[in-house]
Order: structure tokens, then C-alpha cells, then sequence
């Protein structure tokens, strides 16, 4: 669909986890730094640190919107709602294309964390895993709500 798509799944195959590569990919948008960016989401991938939760795409999407929605007035209950309504429309867009928000159920894994090494991006790894494109998904699901829904 749009450009951070194809931004982010780059960003995957040069070694980004999935959270960085959609986080960074919107650097544009949310006005950081790639290394900020990279830094701040280097925790969520592999559903956080391998622990094979939350899918790392969307929560580089929760990220993202959180920096340009989010509130950090914590008496505003009414802007609290509206900023989860839109945290949860995008993932139930997600997992209306995957059919669920975890990690291990998208790699087809057992519950619980995987070893904490990360494995290396190579040709082989990329041949087996879901990742590039569920991080060209995930920004392609930001896009669209994106552009719908131009932040102040």
C-alpha cells in the first residue's frame, strides 16, 4: 500500500527487530531520530525480548501512535478513551489479517520465551519467517488509518 511499508520490511531485512522496523519506518511522521527510534523500540521485538507476546509489529504501530495521540494529561479520562479506541481498532485490524496479536502464534511456536538470542537475518531465516511481512502489514495498517486521521 504506502511507501513505510516497504520502509519498514527494508528495515527488517537489514537486521531491525519487527517493533524497530515499524517504529523507525514512521520516523517521518513522529519526528525522531532513526537511532532515538531504534533505541526506544529495540525492547518490543519478538513479541519483547523473545518472550513470544505481543507481535513486535504492532506494538511498533501502539508506539507510534501513542507519540502522536497519546495523552499524557492522566486526569483526561475522555482523551484515555478515545486513545484506546484508536490502540484498539488497529489491532483489531491485525487480527482480522493474522487471527491473533501474539507472536508465537503467528511463527507457529509453543507459549513461552524463545532463547534470548536473536538469530541473524539471513536468506535462510527470512525464507521461514512471516516477519517481513508482517511488518509491511502492520505499516500499511498505519498508513491507511494515517491518512484518515491526520494528527493536530
Amino acid at each position: 500500500m504506502g511507501t513505510h511499508g516497504k520502509i519498514a520490511k527494508q528495515f527488517f531485512f537489514d537486521g531491525y527487530n519487527c517493533a524497530q522496523s515499524v517504529f523507525c519506518a514512521f520516523c517521518d511522521v513522529h519526528g525522531m531520530s532513526l537511532e532515538e527510534a531504534a533505541r526506544i523500540s529495540s525492547s518490543f521485538g519478538g513479541g519483547m525480548g523473545r518472550l513470544r507476546e505481543v507481535c513486535g509489529a504492532l506494538s511498533g504501530i501502539l508506539m507510534v501512535v501513542g507519540e502522536l495521540y497519546g495523552g499524557y494529561d492522566v486526569t483526561d479520562h475522555d482523551a484515555k478513551t478515545r486513545h484506546y479506541t484508536i490502540i484498539q481498532e488497529l489491532a483489531a485490524k491485525f487480527r482480522a489479517h493474522y487471527g491473533t496479536l501474539m507472536c508465537r502464534d503467528i511463527l507457529g511456536l509453543p507459549e513461552g520465551p524463545s532463547d534470548p538470542e536473536p538469530e541473524a537475518h539471513t536468506p535462510e531465516y527470512l525464507a521461514t519467517r512471516p516477519c517481513p511481512g508482517c511488518v509491511e502489514c502492520a505499516s500499511d495498517i498505519l498508513d491507511e488509518f494515517l491518512a484518515e486521521h491526520r494528527p493536530a
